[in-house]
């Protein structure tokens, strides 16, 4: 059964050492969906932090299914964006919304990622958005787009997703956490490495991890080891954080980090 689930960070803390961060503490929030928020990704980028000893206070404001285009309608998000302080904040869309043609993603998603990125500088000038690039499903897309075949296979979906991801983030003159490519690079070399969960879209705890180390090294520009591995094996948290950061460090232009 697909989960739902719906976080707002005035109702629920993600934290308490978070919301009880120094006043320097870089603040983090994210806005997406179960992506986000399947296996507590935004607690495992405060664990990786927090290991390397940077005060980092994260929050989240996810739902079950959500396009960035319903984000846009909560009016509480709103206020929370445009009434608090950020320093990052990163926006993930519905996994298949990138996916589809050009001209149905400028409409779409490109409206509704140029419109949330204003509202984040309205409130934090100095803001960097992020926008978190998701995969391709396992086998190709699951929600099937009438007469665009090109994304019915893992390779094709991943490749419109990466288009759509980074020209949000020029777009935007923001950066892209490249979770996809990363996700890639693993599916490639390491094919026994089970990054979706058992519906084949969704990220097991491996590929959350994958995704959390990609968003940390998005955020800091810097290589890293991490001690915290999730409860996965050292050999593979260990490979997991040198592919993230390869896949962000190597390509800094092109996720639009200067």
């Amino acid at each position: 059964m697909k989960r739902l689930f719906l976080t707002l960070i005035f109702a629920i803390p993600f934290l308490s050492m978070a919301q009880k961060a120094d006043s320097d503490s870089l603040r983090l929030l994210f806005i997406g969906n179960s992506y986000t928020y399947y296996n507590d990704l935004p607690k495992m980028v405060y664990k990786i932090a927090n290991s390397q000893n940077k005060k980092l206070s994260v929050k989240s404001v996810t739902k079950g299914g959500e396009r960035l285009s319903g984000h846009l309608k909560n009016k509480e998000l709103h206020k929370i964006l445009t009434t608090q302080k950020w320093d990052y904040v990163v926006l993930q869309e519905h996994s298949s919304a990138p996916a589809k043609p050009t001209e149905v993603v400028s409409a779409e998603t490109y409206c509704a990622a140029a419109s949330l990125d204003s509202l984040i500088h309205l409130g934090s000038p100095k803001a960097k958005t992020i926008f978190y690039m998701t995969w391709g499903h396992k086998y190709g897309c699951q929600h099937k787009i009438e007469n665009y075949p090109l994304v019915y296979t893992y390779e094709g979906m991943q490749e419109r997703l990466k288009l759509s991801y980074l020209e949000m983030a020029y777009k935007n003159n923001a950066r892209c956490a490249p979770v996809g490519m990363a996700w890639e690079e693993v599916r490639q070399n390491r094919p026994d490495y089970q990054l979706y969960d058992a519906d084949c879209t969704h990220p097991s705890k491996l590929g959350s991890y994958l995704a959390a180390n990609v968003i940390y090294t998005t955020i800091f520009c810097q290589p890293y080891q991490t001690d915290y591995t999730a409860g996965l094996e050292n050999e593979i948290s260990e490979y997991i954080q040198q592919v993230a950061q390869r896949n962000v460090l190597e390509n800094k232009a092109i996720v639009n980090i200067k």
